[in-house]
């Protein structure tokens, strides 16, 4: 009756996780179809933006991405203080994402580039749509990400009182399962806005 349990919880986190790919998916069509329409304007925006922080966000969340698997790894082999370490690494590691985000965002909002703004306004029309994805993409997959690090966080709670343990940790590999998903898709994010020029 537990293996079924188990089943049924994997099966339904991966139904979730096919939602968000669904939706993820058709930003990237949108971003194809007006890359396709606006092709210099999207190279110009894309060279503007931050290409360090974009890396270091990159090797971060793989990284991140790594140590979740770790700690699942670990915990499965009773060594739960390992898989605490490897979870606060995965924790620091999101958090230092979301630090560079912000400040990457706030650059930009400093220059007057934000939607709405009379900057982009006066500027060619695929600029204003090219930040216009920037934002609604990236901004969604920082949620994510926030998302992402509440459940680590309540895992790591979990795991530290005992209901997260050896022989049952599902909720834990749902959550790793997730944050594949958050790193998944940088990885697309990653090249369409800092690598389009």
């Amino acid at each position: 009756m537990e293996q079924v349990d188990r089943t049924g919880k994997k099966v339904g986190m991966w139904l979730f996780l096919y939602t968000e790919m669904m939706l993820f998916g058709g930003l990237f069509v949108i971003y194809a179809n007006y890359h396709h329409r606006y092709i210099e304007e999207f190279a110009n925006g894309g060279a503007a933006l931050n290409l360090m922080v974009g890396s270091l966000n990159t090797v971060l969340l793989l990284a991140s991405s790594f140590t979740v698997a770790a700690s699942i790894s670990a915990l499965r082999k009773g060594t739960r203080k390992i898989a605490l370490a490897f979870l606060g690494a995965s924790i620091s590691m999101g958090l230092l994402f979301l630090v560079n985000k912000y400040f990457e965002w706030g650059e930009k909002f400093a220059h007057g580039i934000y939607p709405g703004s009379t900057e982009l306004g006066e500027g060619p029309h695929g600029l204003t749509v090219f930040y216009g994805l920037y934002y609604t993409i990236t901004g969604l997959h920082g949620l994510h990400v926030v998302i992402g690090l509440g459940l680590l966080t309540v895992c790591s709670a979990l795991i530290w009182s005992g209901r997260i343990h050896q022989s049952n940790d599902i909720v834990l590999e749902n959550s790793g399962l997730y944050w594949h998903l958050v790193d998944l898709i940088w990885i697309f994010i990653f090249p369409l806005f800092y690598l389009v020029a």
